[in-house]
């Protein structure tokens, strides 16, 4: 890896102000566009809609969020009337797990389409080779600092 003077010239530096813009424009896009949902409660029904039947600390993994915090991300998508809970086993422990509603399946179809145009209409700063290349050098560097990274959620 490249040598680095200081912290702020890192590969980690930039792919941290790089989330974080992400994550300032993901936010400003979800107010614009006036949805229903908020970004943290789209990424927990997307992944819901892809793992049907996921439990709670299974979603906190893969939306990287600690429990209490996926636990209201939750609450909030029950109280909406997007999800239902429910208690189930696994490794002879009960568990509770969730799945999408019908309410739930029509929100997600809707904003997904919404984004879709959205981020369409943003200027393409990658070719789709560029894109594909770019997203497996990040999966493959993530899937490394995985191995790394000591989580407790």
């Amino acid at each position: 890896m490249q040598e680095c003077e200081h912290y702020t010239d890192s590969i980690y530096y930039q792919l941290e102000q790089t989330a974080k813009y992400c994550r300032y424009l993901g936010t400003q896009i979800f107010q614009k566009l006036n949805t229903p949902i908020t970004l943290d409660e789209f990424a927990a029904l997307d992944v819901i809609q892809m793992h049907d039947g996921i439990c709670q600390r299974e979603l906190a993994k893969l939306i990287l969020k600690d429990r209490p915090n996926t636990g209201r991300i939750l609450n909030s998508l029950e109280e909406k009337g997007y999800i239902e809970r429910f208690v189930d086993t696994k490794n002879n422990r009960l568990v509770r797990k969730m799945t999408l509603t019908d309410s739930g399946k029509i929100v997600i179809e809707n904003v997904t389409k919404s984004l879709k145009k959205h981020i369409e209409s943003l200027p393409k700063m990658f070719s789709d080779e560029d894109k594909a290349k770019l997203m497996l050098a990040l999966k493959n560097f993530r899937e490394s600092l995985e191995k790394e990274v000591e989580m407790k959620i």
